[in-house]
């Protein structure tokens, strides 16, 4: 069964990136296994730093996955700071890190109408400096993200199943 890696771009508890990832998690259901990472305990990408133990986990958990599910807002026409924190760290060493050849499939979100199309290719161009490989399917893009969560759950019966089955074609590529 494949491992997948939820990396969620905001840190906020109630965030619509949270709520689509939990959606896409409970989509998957018994077909994968599912875990989400902890960027929020990252400290701040410093060379320097050598030995810091949620660093290790995080890296542990990219290495572990078959693949990376990455659910992110779009901040100033890009991924949010944390995010690019947190890939900063995995991303090492240069061109041998875990994102190696790791397959990896993008949704953004957007309180307007765009849906996080800047923030979905700054995202792919990043994953493309590591080596990583980003799904080539249809791009998932949820627009007005905020005003569809009502008491933490996503909320958009058509983006789901869209983003669905884009992620039923990323995990038969898994196998």
């Amino acid at each position: 069964m494949p491992k997948l890696l939820f990396m969620t771009g905001s840190l906020r508890s109630e965030s619509s990136s949270r709520a689509v990832a939990q959606a896409l998690i409970a989509r998957v259901g018994d077909r994968a296994t599912c875990e989400t990472a902890d960027i929020a305990s990252l400290p701040h990408y410093n060379s320097d730093i050598t030995d810091d133990t949620a660093v290790a986990a995080l890296i542990d958990q990219v290495g572990a996955a078959d693949g990376v599910v990455f659910v992110t807002p779009e901040y100033n026409y890009g991924i949010p700071g944390v995010l690019k924190n947190a890939i900063d760290w995995a991303s090492r060493p240069a061109f041998e890190s875990v994102f190696k050849l790791k397959p990896c499939f993008i949704v953004t979100t957007s309180a307007g109408a765009a849906g996080g199309v800047r923030a979905q290719g700054h995202l792919k161009q990043v994953l493309n400096g590591m080596m990583a490989l980003p799904h080539p399917g249809k791009e998932i893009l949820v627009p007005f993200a905020v005003k569809k969560v009502e008491n933490g759950t996503f909320q958009d019966d058509d983006i789901l199943a869209f983003a669905g089955a884009q992620l039923d074609e990323f995990l038969a590529g898994l196998d």
